[in-house]
């Protein structure tokens, strides 16, 4: 009989000796971890030269719409020619963007594709022959203050629209009355309206200029030698 409780109390000794060292281990183990921890953090903080590294987004971007070469209506300045369509880097994101020349303002100005709603292609020679019945037309003027007048010319300018163009030059054409007063800022909204829809009808009539004022000013029945 003691032998065997001696027996047996060994083998308790044994596996308690291999718990305690399982325990060592682990804790030797989880104090290595910490410690490779602690020290890649500290490295890092330490480190003051990071590298950053900058990943360039892509923007998302419509079918072409308008290729090289090809006249276009931009409402806020009228009429330009594509001359390059390629991709620039704006606020860190890839844009594809048109590059378009505006003859008569001599700028070049910068249209991303994503926004080429914004644009309109020429109009067609049947647009073309109903703006010129709209300039045949009686001005039809409203009966309220100049400032509230202006403004809607001016939008309608800015809509870039051939048809309300073609209004606003109707309505402040005064032909060749030269007793009807008509005052800067009126001078300015027409000559504005009216260089627009001449740009516009001389490429696509592909007329000359000279024709084209011609035409225009026949239809507004005034002398063509008359100052814009």
């Amino acid at each position: 009989m003691p032998r065997k409780k001696t027996k047996k109390k060994k083998v308790k000794r044994i596996k308690l000796k291999k718990k305690i060292y399982r325990k060592k281990v682990k804790a030797n183990q989880i104090e290595k971890r910490k410690f490779k921890q602690e020290n890649i953090s500290r490295i890092s903080k330490n480190n003051e030269q990071k590298i950053e590294i900058i990943k360039i987004k892509k923007q998302a971007t419509e079918k072409k719409l308008f290729k090289i070469k090809d006249y276009i209506v931009y409402p806020k300045h009228g009429v330009g020619q594509i001359l390059s369509v390629g991709s620039k880097i704006i606020g860190g994101i890839e844009v594809q963007c048109y590059d378009i020349k505006f003859e008569k303002d001599k700028a070049i100005g910068l249209l991303p594709i994503n926004k080429q709603s914004h644009l309109r292609p020429l109009s067609s020679i049947n647009q073309i022959n109903k703006a010129i019945g709209i300039l045949k037309g009686k001005p039809k003027i409203k009966r309220t203050m100049w400032s509230r007048r202006a403004q809607e010319y001016e939008q309608k300018i800015v809509s870039g629209k051939i048809y309300d163009l073609a209004e606003v030059v109707r309505d402040l054409n005064k032909g060749n009355d030269i007793l009807v007063d008509q005052s800067y800022s009126e001078r300015q909204l027409l000559e504005k309206a009216y260089d627009r829809i001449l740009t516009e009808f001389q490429i696509v009539l592909g007329t000359t200029l000279e024709q084209t004022q011609k035409k225009l000013d026949k239809a507004l029945k005034r002398n063509p030698t008359t100052e814009q």
